[in-house]
């Protein structure tokens, strides 16, 4: 926890004074986007154009430029930049293939146990987990937890769901 906290210390102290370019850093963490040693932004190694990344954020591609060489510059920064991954989240496609999602929202993302309780719970009724994807609570307006099973998910293990400690609303589809 003491690491990501510095992380993110690091990450606002660089960009203080350069809102776009926090706004583009944030957006490359948030999409497991790359910064690569010529400060080209990458999806693992497919290089992204730095102009339509610029119009997607509404900003003018230099913005994008000046981060990604930023990024490059600092040695800290290009540590977490030169590493970041992506992951294919069901969510979306679950219902075409024949899962189910579950999202949960928590009263608080930044207390740690909701996800272990409800794996927990789920695992004690039998059902098999998927993909579970927990937004981080610092690149998340309002984060959320989502559990892709092979089972739906009936009434009575849902009820047990919501009474968990740290749960607030519960979303199934």
């Amino acid at each position: 926890m003491k690491d990501m906290i510095e992380m993110w210390e690091e990450i606002s102290q660089e960009f203080k004074n350069y809102p776009y370019q926090k706004k583009v850093a944030l957006f490359l963490l948030s999409k497991g986007l790359r910064v690569n040693k010529e400060a080209k932004i990458c999806l693992e190694k497919i290089e992204i154009p730095h102009a339509k990344i610029a119009r997607v954020l509404q900003i003018d591609r230099r913005v994008v430029d000046a981060t990604a060489k930023r990024i490059k510059d600092r040695e800290k920064l290009f540590r977490i930049f030169s590493n970041l991954d992506t992951i294919p989240f069901l969510k979306n496609v679950a219902l075409h293939i024949g899962l189910n999602v579950l999202i949960i929202t928590p009263q608080d993302a930044s207390k740690p146990g909701i996800m272990g309780n409800v794996t927990s719970k789920l695992a004690e009724e039998g059902i098999p987990i998927r993909q579970a994807i927990a937004d981080d609570p610092y690149l998340t307006e309002n984060p959320k937890l989502t559990i892709i099973t092979d089972i739906e998910i009936k009434g009575e293990v849902l009820n047990e769901l919501k009474r968990i400690e740290g749960v607030k609303e519960l979303t199934i589809f």
